[in-house]
């Protein structure tokens, strides 16, 4: 399951490079919204528009993190990779998410596991709390950016005027409107028949990518084992020899003796070996 999660993560790469526009210089200005509450703002919205996307069923959920001022932003949409093939599924994208000036809580920065050039803005523009919201992300590169904007609601739709009007807010702060995909909220997949493809902050830890490479080894050596038995077996009945099922006095001393516990389990001097 792992190597899974690891070659989609490779496909995630791709698909969120398409969910961006590239553009030469500094990124375009966009005044965070006054008065912000972010206690207000946490919650679930739906993706309605977003800049050059082929995902569907995309969904943000906001919750807060460990510490005050830390965020989590949870990315949930069907894969566009995956949905090429008939098999149902979730895939979850979580960022942490930090306001590095508390007098502007709207101005946030973002940090995603799969992005390599690091952590971008976060600028909640405008929103109501309750129906609609508009967000502007931009990361800077040597020479250039890339940015995208987001449209969300509370629901799975939103009223025509709404979009239009955070469209012409777009396109006051230099944003092209234009790069927005329409994200279909029918037929997205719920409940527990779906694969769910978690990937966060702790997904490429050193532990976490140790255990996956331990657990590889594991199923080498278990699969060694069986060809050199295999084939020892082969051997000794070409042969017309049996395998020596007697231990030897070096096999005995190392045996492995079980002793009962006062709770009356057993234990052995066996070792195990820690990672």
């Amino acid at each position: 399951m792992r190597s899974i999660i690891l070659c989609i993560a490779l496909a995630g790469c791709l698909a969120l490079a398409k969910a961006h526009s590239y553009h030469m210089g500094n990124c375009p200005t966009v005044e965070p919204m006054h008065g912000f509450q972010m206690n207000r703002f946490l919650g679930i919205w739906y993706v309605i528009q977003k800049t050059s996307t082929a995902s569907k069923c995309i969904s943000y959920n906001y919750t807060r993190g460990e510490e005050p001022g830390e965020y989590l932003i949870t990315q949930d949409s069907d894969h566009p990779v995956l949905g090429l093939t008939p098999l149902k599924h979730e895939y979850h994208y979580t960022g942490e998410l930090s306001v590095p000036e508390p007098s502007t809580p709207a101005r946030m920065q973002v940090r995603f596991p799969l992005s390599v050039a690091g952590s971008a803005s976060h600028i909640i523009f405008t929103t109501d709390y309750d129906n609609y919201a508009g967000i502007f992300t931009c990361q800077k590169l040597a020479f250039a950016h890339r940015q995208s904007a987001t449209i969300l609601s509370r629901r799975r739709d939103l009223d025509r005027d709404t979009i239009d009007n955070i469209k012409a807010k777009l396109s006051s702060y230099g944003v092209d409107p234009y790069d927005l995909s329409i994200i279909s909220q029918s037929g997205c997949p719920r409940g527990n028949d779906t694969l769910d493809i978690n990937i966060d902050p702790s997904t490429f830890t050193a532990e976490s990518l140790g255990s996956a490479v331990r657990k590889a080894g594991e199923k080498i050596g278990d699969g060694v084992q069986w060809v050199a038995s295999a084939g020892s077996k082969v051997y000794h009945k070409i042969a017309g020899t049996e395998e020596s099922t007697t231990p030897s006095k070096s096999e005995e001393t190392h045996r492995v003796v079980p002793m009962m516990k006062d709770s009356g389990k057993y234990e052995t001097n066996e070792v195990e070996w820690i990672p």
